[in-house]
């Protein structure tokens, strides 16, 4: 019995150190979905952030029209390497808004004048209200809003070329 006990603390040991290696070789998926996927719109009334173009307010938006709700920064790069894509979409005819988290007027404008303006409109969310409410939990996130204003979708991570194929059929599918 003296002899078990004494492999025992080495024994511990290796079980611990087997689920540590298993944990990095094949870690948990640890994404955040949004649990308002298939429910309205949260009411969202957000100011704007750049002069010429108005801010956010779901309320006054017409329905009929599905569109994409980005959320992004300026000091984000993967939201620079989603650009490109965001207006591919914009010139096939997606209408995208926009919610800029903790970000100021002058670096959007500047990332806009660098990056382009895929936006229609652009609401300030310097608390990030809004994107708690929307359960984004990072940026870049895009929503799928539907015609009847249900978010229908959620692109978590910076939208690639091979995403703009599956968001057109998602906007396609959302009239």
């Amino acid at each position: 019995m003296k002899k078990l006990l004494i492999w025992l603390p080495l024994a511990l040991f290796a079980l611990v150190f087997a689920l540590v290696v298993n944990g990095l070789i094949e870690p948990s998926d640890r994404i955040v979905r949004s649990a308002m996927v298939g429910k309205p719109l949260p009411t969202l009334q957000l100011p704007a952030i750049v002069q010429g173009k108005p801010g956010i307010d779901t309320a006054a938006w017409p329905k009929g029209t599905p569109r994409l709700l980005n959320v992004f920064a300026s000091w984000c790069i993967p939201c620079v390497a989603e650009a490109p894509q965001l207006l591919k979409l914009k010139q096939a005819g997606v209408q995208i808004d926009a919610i800029a988290v903790r970000d100021s007027p002058a670096e959007v404008q500047a990332f806009l004048a660098r990056n382009g303006d895929p936006y229609a409109r652009i609401g300030d969310d310097a608390a990030m209200r809004a994107q708690l409410s929307l359960g984004s939990s990072g940026v870049p996130e895009t929503f799928v809003i539907d015609s009847r204003g249900v978010i229908v979708d959620q692109h978590i991570g910076d939208v690639r070329a091979e995403d703009v194929p599956k968001l057109l059929a998602a906007l396609e599918k959302a009239k």
